[in-house]
C-alpha cells in the first residue's frame, strides 16, 4: 500500500479565528494563487522544506489536543491551500471523523479536484472570496476563476455547511460596490451560514524581503477597523 505523507509548513494547536471553537490548524505548504495581500508567500512553494507528516502521525498530535476542543472546536485545515494535496487531505479527513473530531477546510477553492471525496469528511468550508468578477478576481491572483467555480459547484452538490471570507484592501477593493457584489453573489448560494469582511494587514511584508520577493502593494497602510465595520453593516 502506498505511503502518503502531507507537506506541512507549521501547526497551531491552539487557534482562535480558524473555525469554530479552539482549533488544531494544519498550515499545509503550496498555493497556485499569488494574490497581492497574501501574507504567507513562504507557503506558495510546494517544494519547500517543511514538515513531511503521515496521516497516521498527524492523527497522533491532534488527539493529544481533542481534550480543549470542547463540543464547538476540531481541526481546520488551511494553507497554504490544502485541497492541492487530496490524498493526504482525504486520510487525514477520514481519520479525524473516526475519532469523532470537527473538520474545517479553510481554502481559495484552487486545488486538484476530487472534491466530493473531501468534502464528505468536512463539516465546514471557510472560503475565501478574492473576487466575484473574473477580471478583479484575475488582478487579486493571478489566475481565472476556473478551478474556483469548480469547487464551489461541488460545495453547493454536497450541500456542505460554508461560510465566506473575503480581504478587504484599501483602494483596490474597499468600497460599497464591491461589498453589495459580494451580498448578491452569496444570495445564489445555497448553503452560506456566514459572511466576513476580514481587514488588511501588513503583517507579513517582512516575509517578502527575507524570501527576495517584490511586494506589490508597498505603501498601502492597514485597512482601518472602523471602515470594515460600516462596510459590514452592508452585509446585513
Amino acid at each position: 500500500m502506498e505511503k502518503i505523507y502531507g507537506n506541512v509548513n507549521s501547526i497551531e494547536t491552539m487557534g482562535l479565528v480558524d473555525g469554530p471553537g479552539i482549533r488544531f490548524v494544519v498550515f499545509m505548504q503550496g498555493c497556485e494563487l499569488r494574490c497581492l495581500y497574501c501574507h504567507n508567500p513562504e507557503t506558495w512553494n510546494k517544494n519547500l522544506k517543511v514538515i513531511k507528516i503521515t496521516p497516521n502521525n498527524l492523527i497522533k498530535k491532534i488527539l493529544r489536543f481533542k481534550n480543549y476542543f470542547g463540543k464547538d472546536g476540531g481541526v481546520t485545515f488551511s494553507g497554504g491551500e490544502p485541497l492541492l494535496q487530496p490524498k493526504f487531505l482525504i486520510e487525514c479527513l477520514k481519520l479525524c471523523k473516526q475519532n469523532d473530531i470537527n473538520t474545517v477546510i479553510d481554502t481559495a477553492g484552487v486545488g486538484l479536484g476530487n472534491y466530493d471525496e473531501i468534502l464528505k469528511y468536512t463539516d465546514l468550508v471557510i472560503l475565501d472570496i478574492k473576487a466575484t468578477k473574473e477580471e478583479d478576481y484575475k488582478k487579486i491572483t493571478g489566475k481565472n476563476m476556473e478551478q474556483f467555480n469548480k469547487f464551489l459547484s461541488a460545495v453547493q452538490k454536497n450541500n456542505t455547511k460554508l461560510w465566506l471570507r473575503q480581504v478587504i484592501v484599501p483602494n483596490i477593493n474597499d468600497t460599497e460596490e464591491n461589498v453589495i457584489n459580494l451580498k448578491n453573489y452569496a444570495k445564489n448560494i445555497k448553503n452560506v451560514e456566514n459572511i466576513e469582511l476580514l481587514p488588511y494587514k501588513t503583517l507579513g511584508v517582512h516575509k517578502y524581503k527575507e524570501l527576495n520577493i517584490p511586494y506589490r502593494l508597498d505603501g498601502i497602510k492597514d485597512m482601518s477597523a472602523q471602515k470594515i465595520k460600516e462596510l459590514s453593516k452592508l452585509l446585513k
